[in-house]
């Protein structure tokens, strides 16, 4: 009898231990869920009234800057909008860095950052003529 006991409470304790484990992973599933809010939509058209800053740069075909060295200006016309989105707050975070590009994308919130990719996203792509 001892051992038919001992089973019985064991099995209740395991049996307790997965509900626990059941109702705590429940319970994780709506707070994981909420932190991940998408980025917000973005408005080409408001976008356009928010790219001043980067025309002076990235708007002139075949444009270098001399600062902080001289380079070609990339091109972003066209470009796809995930990837302006991640660049730009990646030089926002500090992840990559460029001391133009740090301190206008300081100034820009997630919303700006989703306008001006979709206006970029949609601006053709142009290329210099030899």
């Amino acid at each position: 009898m001892a051992i038919a006991c001992t089973l019985n409470e064991t099995s209740d304790t395991m049996t307790r231990i997965t509900l626990l484990a059941a109702l705590a992973a429940a319970a994780l599933v709506p707070a994981l869920a909420g932190a991940q809010t998408p980025a917000p939509a973005g408005d080409p058209l408001k976008g356009a009234q928010k790219v001043q800053m980067c025309q002076g740069c990235h708007g002139i075909l075949g444009w270098r800057t001399a600062y902080p060295e001289v380079y070609h200006v990339p091109k972003i016309g066209g470009q796809h909008p995930a990837y302006i989105m991640a660049a730009l707050k990646e030089y926002r975070s500090g992840q990559r860095s460029h001391p133009s590009m740090d301190a206008i994308a300081a100034s820009l919130t997630d919303q700006d950052i989703a306008d001006v990719a979709a206006y970029y996203s949609q601006a053709p792509l142009q290329t210099a003529v030899k």
